[in-house]
Formats: structure tokens, sequence, C-alpha cells
């Protein structure tokens, strides 16, 4: 049964959730890594994020993230997972009206200076190779986080941490988590009872299935 605290937290992040604001991680392989983003991801009120494998060895038919660093998040985060650009994009475009990708390019933007309350999705490419050429193809704009190091480089975790911290900071301001939700009452409710769903059944959602592409 429910209590009356775990009810009230449910509907507490609900009520915050950031229906405009996700994450896309691109051939990123070490599961711990991407456990890590999204118990992040939850922390800042990121409902879903999208994993985008296009790599053949990365495109098996599900993918397990049941890593100890999600810490639980995977029950509450939802995941996208395609094998296939072009099919990842097209929902993405249905829901985000900008894809921004860290990417070191001439045009490349400073995370400081982008406007994180716009309806964004933030694409994070993986370890050693980055963001593909064919993905690069599809994003709005690149950007870095500044850095002042000898070592000009950030655990794909820590760099989507920082960034999406940047975003809850920029969201704050505009009252994105109190008066000025991003998701209306309706909204929150359905959420609210997904949760609860999840919650009675003990829904873990550790294996995720490809999406048709």
């Amino acid at each position: 049964m429910m209590t009356p605290e775990r009810t009230e937290k449910f509907k507490r992040v609900a009520s915050k959730r950031q229906a405009n604001l996700t994450v896309v991680l691109e051939n990123v392989h070490d599961l711990h890594n991407i456990g890590a983003v999204m118990r992040t991801c939850d922390s800042v009120g990121i409902n879903e994020i999208f994993i985008l494998n296009t790599e053949s060895h990365l495109t098996e038919e599900r993918i397990h993230l049941a890593a100890k660093s999600s810490s639980g998040a995977r029950k509450w985060v939802n995941v996208n997972f395609y094998t296939k650009v072009e099919p990842c994009f097209e929902h993405l475009r249905k829901k985000y009206e900008f894809v921004l990708c860290t990417h070191m390019a001439e045009d490349s933007k400073s995370l400081y200076d982008l406007d994180l309350t716009r309806s964004v999705a933030l694409l994070f490419g993986n370890e050693h190779a980055g963001v593909t050429e064919e993905t690069l193809k599809h994003c709005d704009g690149n950007f870095l986080i500044p850095q002042v190091g000898m070592v000009q480089s950030l655990n794909i975790s820590v760099a989507c941490a920082v960034s999406i911290y940047e975003a809850k900071r920029q969201r704050l301001a505009k009252g994105f988590y109190d008066e000025n939700p991003t998701m209306t009452i309706e909204e929150q409710e359905n959420l609210y009872n997904e949760y609860a769903r999840r919650h009675e059944l003990k829904i873990k959602n550790k294996s995720v299935p490809r999406l048709n592409d």
C-alpha cells in the first residue's frame, strides 16, 4: 500500500519533471556511465533519456541497465533505445525543438552561453570518439564545457551532470520547478499514476527493448 509520505513524494516529483529537457547518449559503451547519467537526470527532473547505439557490436535487441550506479533511477526514468539515427531523431523532433551536442568545432558555444530554458535535447557522444559525423548533421548546434586544466576532457557522466545542472540552474530562475511548471496538471497526474503503478507492481525496468527502426 502507498503511504501518505510516498504519495506526497510521487506527486512532488511529478510536479517538477521537465517535459522539455532530455539527454541523448550516442554509442556510450559503459553501462555504469549510463547508470550514472540516469541517476543525475532523475535528480534534475528529466523524465526520459535516449540511447542511440549505431555501432554494430552495440545493436543488440535489448540492453540491460541494472547497473548499481543508477541507484534505482532506472525505475523512474524512461529509456528510448535506438540503433539508427533517423528514427531516433524523428522521435526527438516530435518532442524537443532543439538538439545540441558536445563537439569541438569553430562554431561551438560555451555551455554557459546556451539558453537551456528552451525545449532542448543535449547529446553526448561516446567516451573516445565523441559524436559521429552522421549524428552531427542532425544537430542544431555544438557546445563545450569550459575547462582550464591540463586535461581538456571529462568523463561522459560528469560532462552530462555539469551540463544538465546548468540547465537546472537556468530553469530554477524561470520558476520551472515551482510556479511555472513545464507539465500540465493533467500530465502531472498521469505521471503520478504511472509512478504509483510501478511502485505497486515493483517494476524495475531493467531490460530495455530496441524501438522499431
